[in-house]
């Protein structure tokens, strides 16, 4: 689970119960009426909204952004400077055999039109294509959360508005006050609960997660493209490395450096052997 998203969720859950806590009876603040009008109306105007099918995506949505793992441009940068080194020594075919060890389809797809020989510029066009319909289904599912973020809210008023009015017409019955009072500012409290705690930052978290891969995407375009020009791979690594942030530019410097000295080491002990024979 993404470290953030787990720190985010229990000290969030901790600072309601605490807070609650302190003040009085946890049990004040449960009322099955207006937890049944906040989720179940906020999930209805959800339904009229968008279709069936892609409401029923949403757990999928959400698991995807609490169990994601987060995204290392740095391996995929490896990956394409030992393919740019290959691609130079034996030729631009011999990436195909490669093909079978790469987890991302998308690198693979990119590969596959370079073996196949395709222009450069209806590679481009291609992955473009990709990457736009990438972007709409991402929109699409921060979207149903966006949209849960602005109905729930609305319908804890509207739980407001129904508790109001019944304590109105229970202004003679002293009895029946406090319940009505308590369905009124409950789910006031449960709307804002959801949308600022659940909805909103899920929503945000999953638009951020979007534009980070598609900037690793394009990042991989380019790659595939200097690949495919046969450019010098230190010239590539360079290049690639300015979709970087500065604090991962910094570790893939010392993933760099570490990776240099264990190779020097090898080739120092192969030395050993060869002299020793």
């Amino acid at each position: 689970m993404d470290l953030a998203t787990l720190i985010g969720i229990v000290a969030g859950i901790a600072c309601i119960v605490g807070s609650i806590w302190y003040g009085g009876d946890i049990w004040s603040f449960w009322d099955f009426a207006s937890v049944i009008i906040v989720v179940g109306g906020g999930i209805c105007s959800t339904l009229v909204a968008y279709k069936i099918g892609e409401f029923a995506k949403i757990i999928k949505v959400a698991v995807k952004v609490l169990a994601g793992k987060e995204s290392r441009p740095q391996d995929t940068i490896k990956m394409l400077i030992e393919l740019s080194v290959k691609a130079r020594r034996e030729g631009l075919l011999s990436l195909e055999s490669d093909q079978e060890d790469i987890q991302d389809d998308f690198l693979k797809q990119s590969l596959q039109l370079v073996v196949d020989g395709v222009e450069p510029e209806v590679i481009v066009d291609s992955m473009d294509l990709e990457l736009e319909n990438m972007s709409a289904r991402h929109n699409k599912g921060a979207g149903i959360f966006k949209t849960l973020g602005a109905q729930f809210p609305a319908w804890g008023m509207i739980g407001t508005l129904i508790g109001l009015i019944q304590l109105l017409k229970a202004l003679d019955d002293p009895s029946a006050i406090g319940p009505a009072m308590a369905v009124a500012l409950v789910t006031t409290f449960y709307g804002s609960v959801l949308a600022n705690f659940i909805c909103n930052p899920i929503a945000n978290k999953l638009a951020l997660k979007s534009r980070e891969e598609i900037q690793e995407k394009k990042m991989i375009i380019e790659g595939v493209l200097s690949i495919q020009a046969g450019e010098n791979p230190r010239i590539l690594e360079h290049k690639l490395k300015t979709f970087l942030s500065p604090k991962q530019k910094q570790e893939y410097e010392m993933e760099s450096e570490k990776g240099s000295e264990g190779d020097s080491r090898v080739n120092k002990d192969e030395s050993i052997k060869d002299a020793a024979v």
